[in-house]
């Protein structure tokens, strides 16, 4: 295997979130390098924040119990990520009022819309709200942005909080994109961030359809807090198809699974 060496660092990302740990010599042998590039990549990333160096290896960067900062996970699974937010959008149809959490699966939607007519969009995302400004302006479509006001979370680029809430109040959704922490049969949707999550609930509360974005890291995950139980989604786009064990749950709660390669 021949990889570039941004190629080899996200990967390396990929192992370190998914695992929690990764170690020299196993990485060398997986992606057909020399130790030495290996302990390179790590220490370069280890100054860029995105990991903590050990003896033989390297752990996460204080995040062993939760997610990554925001700006760390945009580098996970990022081809993935794109392939599930094409997919999400084509789903969007236009005239349709919609909400965006602050995954970063959730902001490949939102970079999918081009050509998508009189939306309405709702979002707490700080980076998301900052691209749909610039796509608004070159017209790459056409609608309204409601920036939803709260408490600011820098970590997460989001914000949360009892006026987030408040102004959740006032809208009601045809659709509603979320990007979990986890996804599981007996935990349903879930998010490490319990402020995230409650925005996350609230939008699912205020929406007609219940779209969950979930790459394969999120499969058979249980995180912190719920969003919501699995009858309560209408539909998961996800880079995978489900697990085979989960067939016969997903057709008795009714969630139409696709797959964002078919």
């Amino acid at each position: 295997m021949s990889l570039l060496a941004q190629e080899r660092k996200e990967l390396i990302l990929q192992v370190l979130f998914r695992e929690g740990k990764v170690k020299v010599l196993p990485m060398a042998e997986q992606l057909g390098v020399s130790s030495e590039t290996i302990r390179r990549d790590l220490d370069i990333l280890e100054s860029e924040g995105k990991l903590s160096r050990v003896y033989g290896g390297a752990v996460r960067s204080g995040y062993e119990h939760g997610e990554p900062p925001y700006q760390q996970r945009t580098q996970l699974y990022t081809d993935a990520k794109k392939k599930i937010g094409v997919r999400a959008a084509e789903l969007i149809e236009n005239g349709d009022t919609i909400a965006l959490d602050v995954g970063t699966t959730v902001l490949e939607v939102a970079k999918a819309l081009t050509g998508k007519r009189n939306l309405t969009i709702l979002t707490h995302s700080l980076s998301i709200a900052s691209y749909l400004s610039e796509a608004l302006n070159s017209h790459l479509f056409t609608g309204k942005v409601f920036m939803l006001g709260g408490q600011l979370n820098p970590e997460q680029q989001s914000v949360t909080g009892p006026l987030c809430e408040q102004m959740m109040g006032n809208f009601f959704l045809n659709k509603a994109f979320l990007s979990v922490g986890g996804l599981s049969l007996s935990g349903g949707i879930t998010d490490y961030d319990l402020n995230e999550a409650y925005i996350s609930k609230q939008f699912a509360k205020s929406a007609q359809e219940v779209i969950v974005l979930a790459d394969q890291s999120k499969i058979g995950v249980q995180a912190f807090s719920l969003i919501a139980p699995l009858e309560d989604v209408d539909i998961i786009v996800s880079d995978q198809p489900y697990p085979k064990d989960w067939k016969d749950v997903m057709e008795q709660k009714g969630v139409h699974w696709i797959v964002s390669e078919a």
